[in-house]
């Protein structure tokens, strides 16, 4: 079957490998339908490898030469014998995250904090940006006819967000500043939108992300941070005070120290985006305005039902994002060296991993 894997930093490769075979008894295989690029992705491709293993993982034994992609619909087309939760020909979307199910998290209902955690597409033996992969029965959310394949591949990213709008308590008539307009920080306005935020401001630099996330129709205002002090601004248009909630997208220690200036006293500041190195803050910033931050990790597993509920219903339109559905042969020029421009406007390419 064709597969694109990673071998090491820009050194990936659309390759012929081995069908899966030899499931078992809670497993499926399944055929992925469209596979997103993730920023985890992209990290690999310029640097990594980061989280794909060059050891044999310890839950999953996966290493490098990795199958990627984790951010995937797909069709099941066979199931192990003690499969329960769906049956060939549904079409689902993939949870990827691989955990123990024994360790002191998993037992506590907080698989996304296994000590072993896997993931499908980055430490597992396969992923969606190939023909066909194999899953465990708890990777698969069974989709509705009214929500499609594209929309099913944008469910993770989309629990990325709406994780963080939930640590942040946003509900009904809230004020939101969200720094960084990428795939998240778009995704995370749509949430707020859908919890009924009042006001959502976005502080993005580049012109052309800013552009495209004015076009989604859920924002107040979008700052260019470059341009004058981001809190002042924010507070002219908040009573004076700040915002209720921060959520930090872009992993700029910038952008996370002006959450800490722009939300208001007893408010709350949401860490989304990954830092990849250290960032200098003032801890007494927090103490004196007695401010909540929130450090988040993935997404607890259980909340693909809901996002699926909000697709279905039109609260939370993620094929939005979509810039691009492309082949998985144009993996690298279309996807990868495409996303990879800092100045360009794409949210979301979609990768068709089957050959027609």
């Amino acid at each position: 079957m064709r597969a694109v894997r990673f071998h090491c930093a820009h050194d990936i490769r659309v390759e012929n490998v081995p069908d899966p075979s030899g499931i078992g008894a809670d497993q499926m295989i399944v055929k992925p339908m469209w596979c997103g690029i993730c920023g985890t992705d992209l990290h690999e491709y310029q640097a990594g490898p980061i989280v794909v293993p060059t050891e044999p993982h310890p839950l999953t034994g996966a290493k490098a030469p990795q199958v990627l992609g984790h951010e995937f619909s797909a069709e099941v087309l066979e199931v192990g014998r003690d499969v329960k939760n769906v049956r060939p020909g549904d079409r689902i979307s993939v949870m990827p995250l691989a955990s123990c199910g024994q360790c002191y998290y998993c037992v506590r209902g907080m698989r996304h904090l296994c000590t072993k955690m896997g993931c499908v597409g980055l430490s597992w033996d396969g992923g969606g940006m190939a023909e066909y992969t194999v899953l465990n029965d708890y990777h698969a959310n069974k989709l509705p006819d009214n929500v499609s394949d594209k929309q099913g591949a944008l469910i993770e990213p989309a629990a990325v967000a709406l994780y963080a709008v939930d640590r942040g308590g946003v509900t009904v008539g809230s004020s939101v500043l969200i720094t960084g307009a990428g795939p998240i920080g778009v995704l995370a306005a749509l949430a707020c939108h859908a919890a009924g935020a009042s006001q959502i401001f976005v502080s993005e630099p580049n012109p052309a992300r800013a552009a495209k996330m004015s076009e989604f129709g859920v924002t107040t205002q979008i700052f260019d941070p470059t341009e004058g002090e981001l809190p002042e601004r924010i507070r002219d248009l908040t009573e004076g005070v700040g915002v209720d909630v921060a959520i930090e997208c872009s992993g700029n220690q910038h952008a996370l120290n002006a959450c800490v200036d722009a939300v208001r006293s007893a408010g709350a500041v949401v860490q989304a985006g990954l830092h990849v190195g250290t960032a200098t803050v003032d801890p007494m910033k927090w103490s004196l305005k007695d401010i909540h931050i929130e450090g988040t990790w993935c997404y607890p597993v259980t909340i693909w039902p809901r996002i699926i509920s909000m697709i279905a219903n039109g609260k939370f339109p993620v094929e939005k994002l979509i810039h691009d559905l492309i082949d998985a042969d144009d993996v690298v020029a279309k996807g990868f060296d495409a996303l990879s421009d800092k100045g360009g406007d794409k949210m979301k390419i979609l990768i068709n991993p089957q050959t027609t």
